[in-house]
């Protein structure tokens, strides 16, 4: 039988290994935690990976430095238990901070995770002590990663947040050809599901809730504009630009946000046939397919202190394949 691990590692001379890494995935439990009759709760997804310092578990099948998964999912357990989930990023943090300063030969660690939207419940205006209600309108999600010597990275964001303006939005003036069959539109309704993923940088002391909040706000300001009138938008696109450049200008601890806006269009049911007329009042999603778009913005200053090229067309570093795949 062919020795697979002694042909990769010593015959194949000319082959690199570029990464690889490991962990555990989809990792789902509840916190709670109790002051006397009130209670907090935190129901939380978790995936972390490791890289390790050498990679002999893949060309040698030498197991001797590998971390179980189980072993992983065990210790982010226990942190939950020992240090409770203050904030999303800072449960993240200590996750990487506990396998660096734990482990020697972990060389590179990241950890993902996402918060199930649980609100406490109000009766009459009065706070539940112990009832919460499951509320879907946008999921908070964060990632830190770090490597060994290197900085502790924070990202955040939030996702599969679904919002619609009824008016104020409109598709004009572009491009057309042989193939173009689209119609002109002055006034639509502008309907999607926002993914927003934005970086800290190198970690600092600071108070991720308020900051998470404040960029929600954000994102639904510049999505909607003044409630008495609303804002109107051009395009899918301009609107993802409005929502990256307010948080830019309202939160000053952001150096990179990414926006995946994917949208869903209406048709207007044509009732002519059933004797009446449809002024836009009845209409019908059109789930698939969809448009997207996309777009990266961060602060040349904190780009260049990264030893970033700025490049026209730099590629996100972020990615959509973290958008799509979270």
């Amino acid at each position: 039988m062919r020795q697979w691990g002694v042909f990769g590692s010593s015959r194949i001379k000319d082959i690199e290994v570029l990464n690889c890494e490991y962990g555990k995935n989809t990792i789902k439990f509840l916190r709670l935690h109790r002051e006397g009759k009130k209670h907090f709760v935190k129901e939380v997804e978790v995936c972390t990976h490791l890289r390790l310092t050498s990679a002999h578990e893949y060309l040698d099948g030498n197991n001797s430095l590998v971390i179980p998964t189980d072993t992983i999912k065990n210790i982010v357990l226990v942190l939950a238990k020992k240090n409770g989930i203050p904030t999303l990023e800072q449960f993240a943090i200590d996750i990487c901070k506990h396998f660096m300063t734990t482990f020697c030969q972990v060389a590179y660690v990241k950890t993902y995770v996402q918060e199930v939207p649980w609100q406490r419940l109000h009766e009459n205006g009065v706070p539940h002590v112990h009832s919460f209600i499951c509320v879907p309108d946008g999921i908070r999600f964060c990632e830190a990663e770090q490597c060994r010597n290197g900085p502790l990275v924070v990202f955040a964001g939030i996702k599969d947040l679904k919002l619609m303006k009824t008016t104020q939005s409109g598709f004009e003036g572009f491009y057309k050809n042989e193939h173009t069959t689209l119609p002109e539109r002055k006034d639509r309704i502008l309907c999607g599901e926002l993914f927003c993923k934005w970086s800290y940088g190198e970690c600092k002391d600071f108070d991720f809730d308020c900051i998470w909040n404040k960029i929600r706000e954000c994102i639904l300001e510049a999505f909607s504009g003044p409630p008495d009138c609303g804002e109107y938008s051009p395009s899918y696109q301009k609107t993802v630009n409005s929502i990256q450049m307010l948080v830019l200008s309202k939160v000053s601890q952001v150096q990179v946000i990414e926006v995946v806006l994917n949208n869903t269009f209406y048709n207007v049911v044509d009732m002519k046939n059933l004797g009446l007329t449809n002024d836009k009042e009845v209409l019908v999603p059109v789930e698939t397919p969809y448009g997207s778009c996309a777009c990266t913005l961060g602060r040349k200053k904190f780009l260049e202190a990264q030893g970033h090229v700025l490049k026209d067309e730099r590629q996100s570093q972020f990615g959509l394949a973290t958008a799509q795949g979270n």
